[in-house]
């Protein structure tokens, strides 16, 4: 919402009006100067402070006496010369009946009292009576060279406090920090700003970090959506040769708001559990350097109607905020299912998700990664929803022997030192999983029998293991052949 928005929204004959936002701030005074503007005496509302005049030459004996929600609306209902009240955070009292009977009132006598009711909140969701005598608004965001402007407010008043100094950066570092800052509110960015700037008196790339993780720790989902802080590099991902040329291809389209290519909009990753999608998918955010934001899908429902559609709609809706950002849609069927269900969730969800995929102009990289792509409906796959669909087979020989390399190094252990060949040939039909968990087996066996790590115990790990490419040898025949016409070989 801004001042045209303001403007074209109390200049009609809605009587109910409904802002959603955190700067409860930046609203008041954005309402306050309309109001004066439009010469409509106006008052602010809350439960601690009771009525006050918001604005000059307005007067009210003992506000506090109009504390309790019902005295206020009482005294509007009674007032009788057109007037704005602006009340903040009622949302707490709108299940009871008097409260809600007493909006309507008001609402209803629009035309006689000329009255404009303002209701000010974090979230507010008003019940059937009044929604449709409701018109609901939220603020807009900062546009870049509004967040631009208050980073260097912020700097001047760093600057003040500090004998004038003067705050190092660059300009890529600075627009870096704009686009980490962009989806917050005004209030957020200038905290945010500060303290980026505050901790050593420059904007520096040690700074990012911090300050995504400040914001989406600002816009938290209650465990739906979660912001994965360490994400891998492409050299931790053994193999997946195919998958990493396709990704190297599309960097710049992704990274660079100027590059005249189309974003792409993602991929899906199916395979044997265990064979790499998940690291892949957290290398694909860390190769571009930009945030990885985990989706739930088994956290998104909720037992109560409507709220778990709600909760992806929030879910996509912070994501689009956060771009550039890579979308890793964790085990996509457990959500999208197409199997029967008597609720019509899993339909709902699907209808929400295929929604946005069409219509979002973010620059919003989806990863969805599945064990069982059998039970994905095939709307969600035809193409055009993803930019490519990629099989994640079981690693060969020399993808094994790099796995085997990656995990010993991480373990502080000298690859050269062992037999990588004859481990990655005993190892046929591991995943990158089961390899790894015969490198902890080995060192494990080696701390119980006081002994260095060897081929010897590697190899004994390896034979005590039986893979799911043996116990699930059916299961990846028909992976295999739905992958053959349908999808590329990541490997």
């Amino acid at each position: 919402m801004n001042n045209n928005d303001l403007k074209l929204i109390l200049n009609t004959q809605a009587s109910l009006i409904v802002v959603e936002t955190w700067d409860e701030t930046r609203s008041v005074d954005l309402l306050q100067n309309f109001f004066r503007n439009a010469s409509l005496p106006a008052w602010r509302w809350s439960v601690t402070e009771g009525l006050f005049p918001l604005g000059f030459g307005l007067e009210l004996a003992n506000p506090e006496q109009y504390a309790e929600p019902e005295n206020v609306l009482r005294y509007i209902k009674e007032y009788r010369k057109p007037g704005a009240f602006v009340l903040c955070d009622l949302h707490p009292f709108l299940e009871t009946p008097k409260i809600i009977r007493l909006l309507k009132d008001i609402a209803l006598s629009y035309s006689q009292s000329q009255h404009k009711l303002v209701l000010v909140s974090h979230r507010l969701q008003l019940p059937p009576e009044l929604s449709r005598l409701a018109v609901s608004v939220s603020l807009s965001m900062p546009s870049e060279d509004e967040i631009l402007g208050i980073i260097r407010e912020q700097a001047r008043i760093w600057g003040d406090k500090n004998r004038k100094a003067k705050i190092k950066t660059d300009n890529q570092t600075l627009q870096k920090l704009v686009n980490n800052l962009k989806g917050l509110p005004h209030q957020d960015v200038r905290r945010l700003a500060y303290g980026a700037i505050a901790d050593d008196g420059a904007i520096t790339e040690d700074d990012l970090p911090e300050v995504t993780k400040a914001k989406f720790a600002l816009m938290n989902m209650e465990g739906v959506l979660h912001f994965e802080y360490s994400t891998a590099h492409l050299r931790d991902v053994a193999g997946l040769y195919t998958l990493k040329k396709w990704l190297e291809n599309r960097r710049e389209a992704l990274s660079s708001e100027d590059s005249k290519l189309d974003p792409p909009k993602g991929v899906l990753l199916f395979g044997v559990q265990g064979g790499g999608k998940s690291l892949a998918a957290k290398a694909i955010a860390g190769v571009w350097g930009l945030p990885l934001l985990r989706l739930d899908m088994a956290a998104l429902f909720n037992k109560y109607i409507g709220e778990t559609e709600r909760n992806l709609r929030e879910a996509l809706k912070l994501a689009d905020l956060m771009s550039p950002c890579v979308l890793w849609l964790d085990e996509i069927e457990k959500g999208m299912a197409d199997g029967s269900d008597d609720s019509g969730m899993p339909k709902r969800l699907l209808g929400t998700l295929l929604t946005w995929m069409a219509e979002r102009k973010s620059r919003v990289f989806m990863v969805a990664t599945s064990n069982d792509i059998s039970q994905l409906p095939p709307e969600l796959m035809r193409k055009g929803r993803f930019d490519e669909i990629f099989f994640v087979d079981l690693p060969d020989s020399q993808t094994r022997y790099s796995i085997f390399s990656i995990h010993l190094e991480k373990r502080e252990l000298e690859p050269a030192h062992f037999n990588l060949d004859a481990l990655a040939q005993l190892s046929d039909g591991f995943t990158g999983a089961e390899i790894e968990q015969a490198v902890v087996s080995a060192t494990y066996s080696a701390a119980a029998r006081g002994r260095d790590i060897c081929d010897e115990l590697l190899q004994e790990a390896i034979q005590q293991t039986q893979p799911l490419s043996v116990v699930m040898a059916e299961r990846m025949d028909e992976l295999r052949a739905w992958a053959k016409e349908r999808a590329v070989r990541a490997n």
